[in-house]
């Protein structure tokens, strides 16, 4: 059963500074969480994740695909809802979104506003490394605060280590 909606940045963000060869206790717990079906994510951070992550995490990400990967209109998740929710991210936020701002840096993309709006429908939090914004924006939000905006808790890698009580 999925604890966390899963960000591409939380896996690779740390992959690049924490490698697993001189982490190696660290990402066999990861490995861990991966394993058991702690992490969900949606088709367009699956798209993100194929590819990018490699090694033993990235193997590990692939052999979890077929049971933590939701896509719409597949299985027995509540995607309707979701479709209804992120279709409402894309009105909201539309002045914020990269795509509709000429793929303005520094502020959500489309697949930002999904998985927010996956865990908004599972009602679970998203595992991201963004922080917020140290300066508020009338033209720039990161995950962080439209979690805050939408009620979705969010949890950066050293929250969701805490969290699964994880020590290296």
């Amino acid at each position: 059963m999925p604890k966390y909606c899963l960000d591409t940045s939380w896996i690779s963000n740390p992959l690049l500074e924490m490698p697993p060869d001189i982490h190696v206790s660290l990402w066999e717990k990861i490995g861990h969480l991966i394993d058991v079906g702690s992490f969900c994510w949606n088709v367009e951070i699956w798209e993100e994740l194929d590819g990018s992550i490699g090694g033993q995490v990235g193997q590990q990400l692939g052999n979890a695909k077929q049971e933590c990967c939701l896509e719409v209109g597949v299985g027995s998740w509540a995607w309707r809802r979701y479709l209804k929710i992120f279709e409402g991210y894309r009105t909201k936020y539309k002045d914020y979104i990269s795509e509709y701002n000429g793929n303005r840096k520094g502020t959500v993309g489309l697949n930002d506003c999904s998985i927010v709006a996956l865990g908004a429908t599972l009602r679970l939090p998203v595992a991201s490394m963004e922080r917020r914004n140290t300066t508020p924006s009338q033209k720039k939000i990161r995950i962080p605060e439209l979690c805050d905006r939408e009620n979705v808790e969010h949890f950066d890698f050293n929250r969701l280590l805490r969290a699964e009580n994880i020590k290296a």
